[in-house]
């Protein structure tokens, strides 16, 4: 299968890691000066004209958003407040409960687990998708990258699915039907009507008592037809990499090995969806691509990068370092970001800040802890976090 590549003009793009051509298409971008309240989270300058993104793959696997701020999230597990709350700081969505868009030409990736551990994993897998609707309009972009937890729901692994979590299964499934089955209208609506949803059924006398059990099987059924392969959630899920590139940035969710490189970032990707959209093999059935979703070591579970570094021996740091490089170096890319593993410091870099390790745990279904992005603008990366109504900074990396 051939890549596919999103484009305004015919910017050259970084080499990919498998080669195939394709004739870019057009998105149309309109201008739009939504100025943000603190110049530390600014998009850019304003009015600034920046060369348009450039999407390579599909799903996405390089990006070229030439002269873009760049603001990384880590693991939101369902919980839509804490999601809201880490978006606000890194200054691309509106506090005034509107869910807009206000990071201008901002590119935005979200590193994956949004699901499991939380009951609004389908609102907040909604409010990102309207928020990449609203960006693309002002020249910017929003990307999701898949997480384990993804995965694992694809293939029906729903042991750390929150008993809220089946409940909105169950409500969307119901609120799919009543949009006559447009996935589209139900996807990108959804983050408006869940709360009124949620409410309703917390209202219901059905929520109490011995029905229960009736309700959880309930749960488990709906969520099995829209999270297996070719149902309406696995297949929204499937718009996303488990492997981006963007500019000279590495974003996934475990972390990327030289034989993953080796195998093709591209077509790991590819793969993936695939599967997720129920696309059989010669034999009938989906296969489960495993070197990026199973095992200790593949795309979405490993944790070599994440590892406390106090624990280990200098030669076993010498070890990771050298394969970190070997990754960087392979796919050209200065640095890689990822999640998965919860950082109880915060976010932090290690190996000369070659890895930024991201999630923190802010889902009240894990640590709860305080939200923090990763901002990477004009060749210089830092964590910010909120305090109130400002922000403090906590690392700067200045990369040339």
């Amino acid at each position: 299968m051939a890549s596919s590549s999103l484009c305004l003009n015919s910017l050259p793009l970084p080499p990919s890691s498998s080669s195939s051509s394709s004739h870019p298409r057009k998105l149309s971008e309109t201008c739009s000066s939504l100025a943000l309240s603190n110049n530390n989270v600014s998009s850019g300058i304003a009015g600034a004209a920046l060369k348009p993104i450039v999407v390579s793959g599909n799903p996405p696997t390089v990006v070229s958003a030439p002269g873009r701020r760049i603001v990384a999230v880590g693991d939101l597990h369902g919980d839509i407040d804490q999601a809201r709350c880490a978006l606000e700081i890194a200054g691309v969505l509106s506090s005034d409960g509107q869910d807009l868009w206000t990071g201008e030409q901002t590119v935005l990736i979200q590193l994956g687990d949004v699901l499991d551990r939380g009951e609004d994993e389908i609102a907040i897998l909604s409010l990102l998708r309207s928020l990449d609707i609203q960006a693309k309009a002002e020249g910017g972009a929003v990307f999701q990258v898949n997480g384990n937890h993804e995965t694992m729901n694809v293939e029906g692994d729903f042991r750390y699915v929150d008993s809220g979590g089946f409940d909105e299964c169950t409500d969307f499934l119901d609120y799919l039907n009543d949009c006559h089955y447009d996935c589209e209208e139900a996807f990108v609506s959804w983050v408006g009507a869940s709360k009124r949803w949620k409410e309703d059924r917390r209202m219901s006398k059905n929520f109490l008592g011995p029905l229960n059990l009736v309700k959880r099987q309930k749960g488990v059924i709906a969520r099995s037809v829209l999270f297996r392969p070719g149902g309406p959630l696995a297949c929204e899920l499937a718009r996303h990499a488990v492997v981006l590139k963007v500019n000279d940035w590495l974003f996934c969710h475990g972390g990327l090995l030289p034989r993953h490189v080796t195998y093709g970032i591209e077509r790991m990707n590819r793969e993936v969806s695939d599967w997720m959209r129920g696309l059989s093999d010669s034999d009938g059935s989906p296969h489960i691509p495993f070197l990026a979703t199973h095992g200790y070591d593949s795309v979405v579970w490993n944790r070599l990068y994440s590892r406390d570094t106090s624990d280990l021996e200098d030669y076993q740091i010498s070890q990771i370092n050298t394969i970190l490089q070997e990754t960087l170096q392979a796919v050209g890319a200065k640095a890689m970001v990822v999640g998965h593993t919860p950082q109880t410091t915060g976010v932090n870099c290690e190996y000369n800040c070659s890895i930024w390790r991201i999630d923190v745990g802010m889902s009240s279904g894990v640590l709860y802890s305080r939200p923090e992005v990763l901002e990477i603008k004009d060749d210089k990366a830092r964590a910010i976090r909120s305090n109130r109504n400002t922000f403090s900074e906590l690392h700067v990396v200045d990369y040339t």
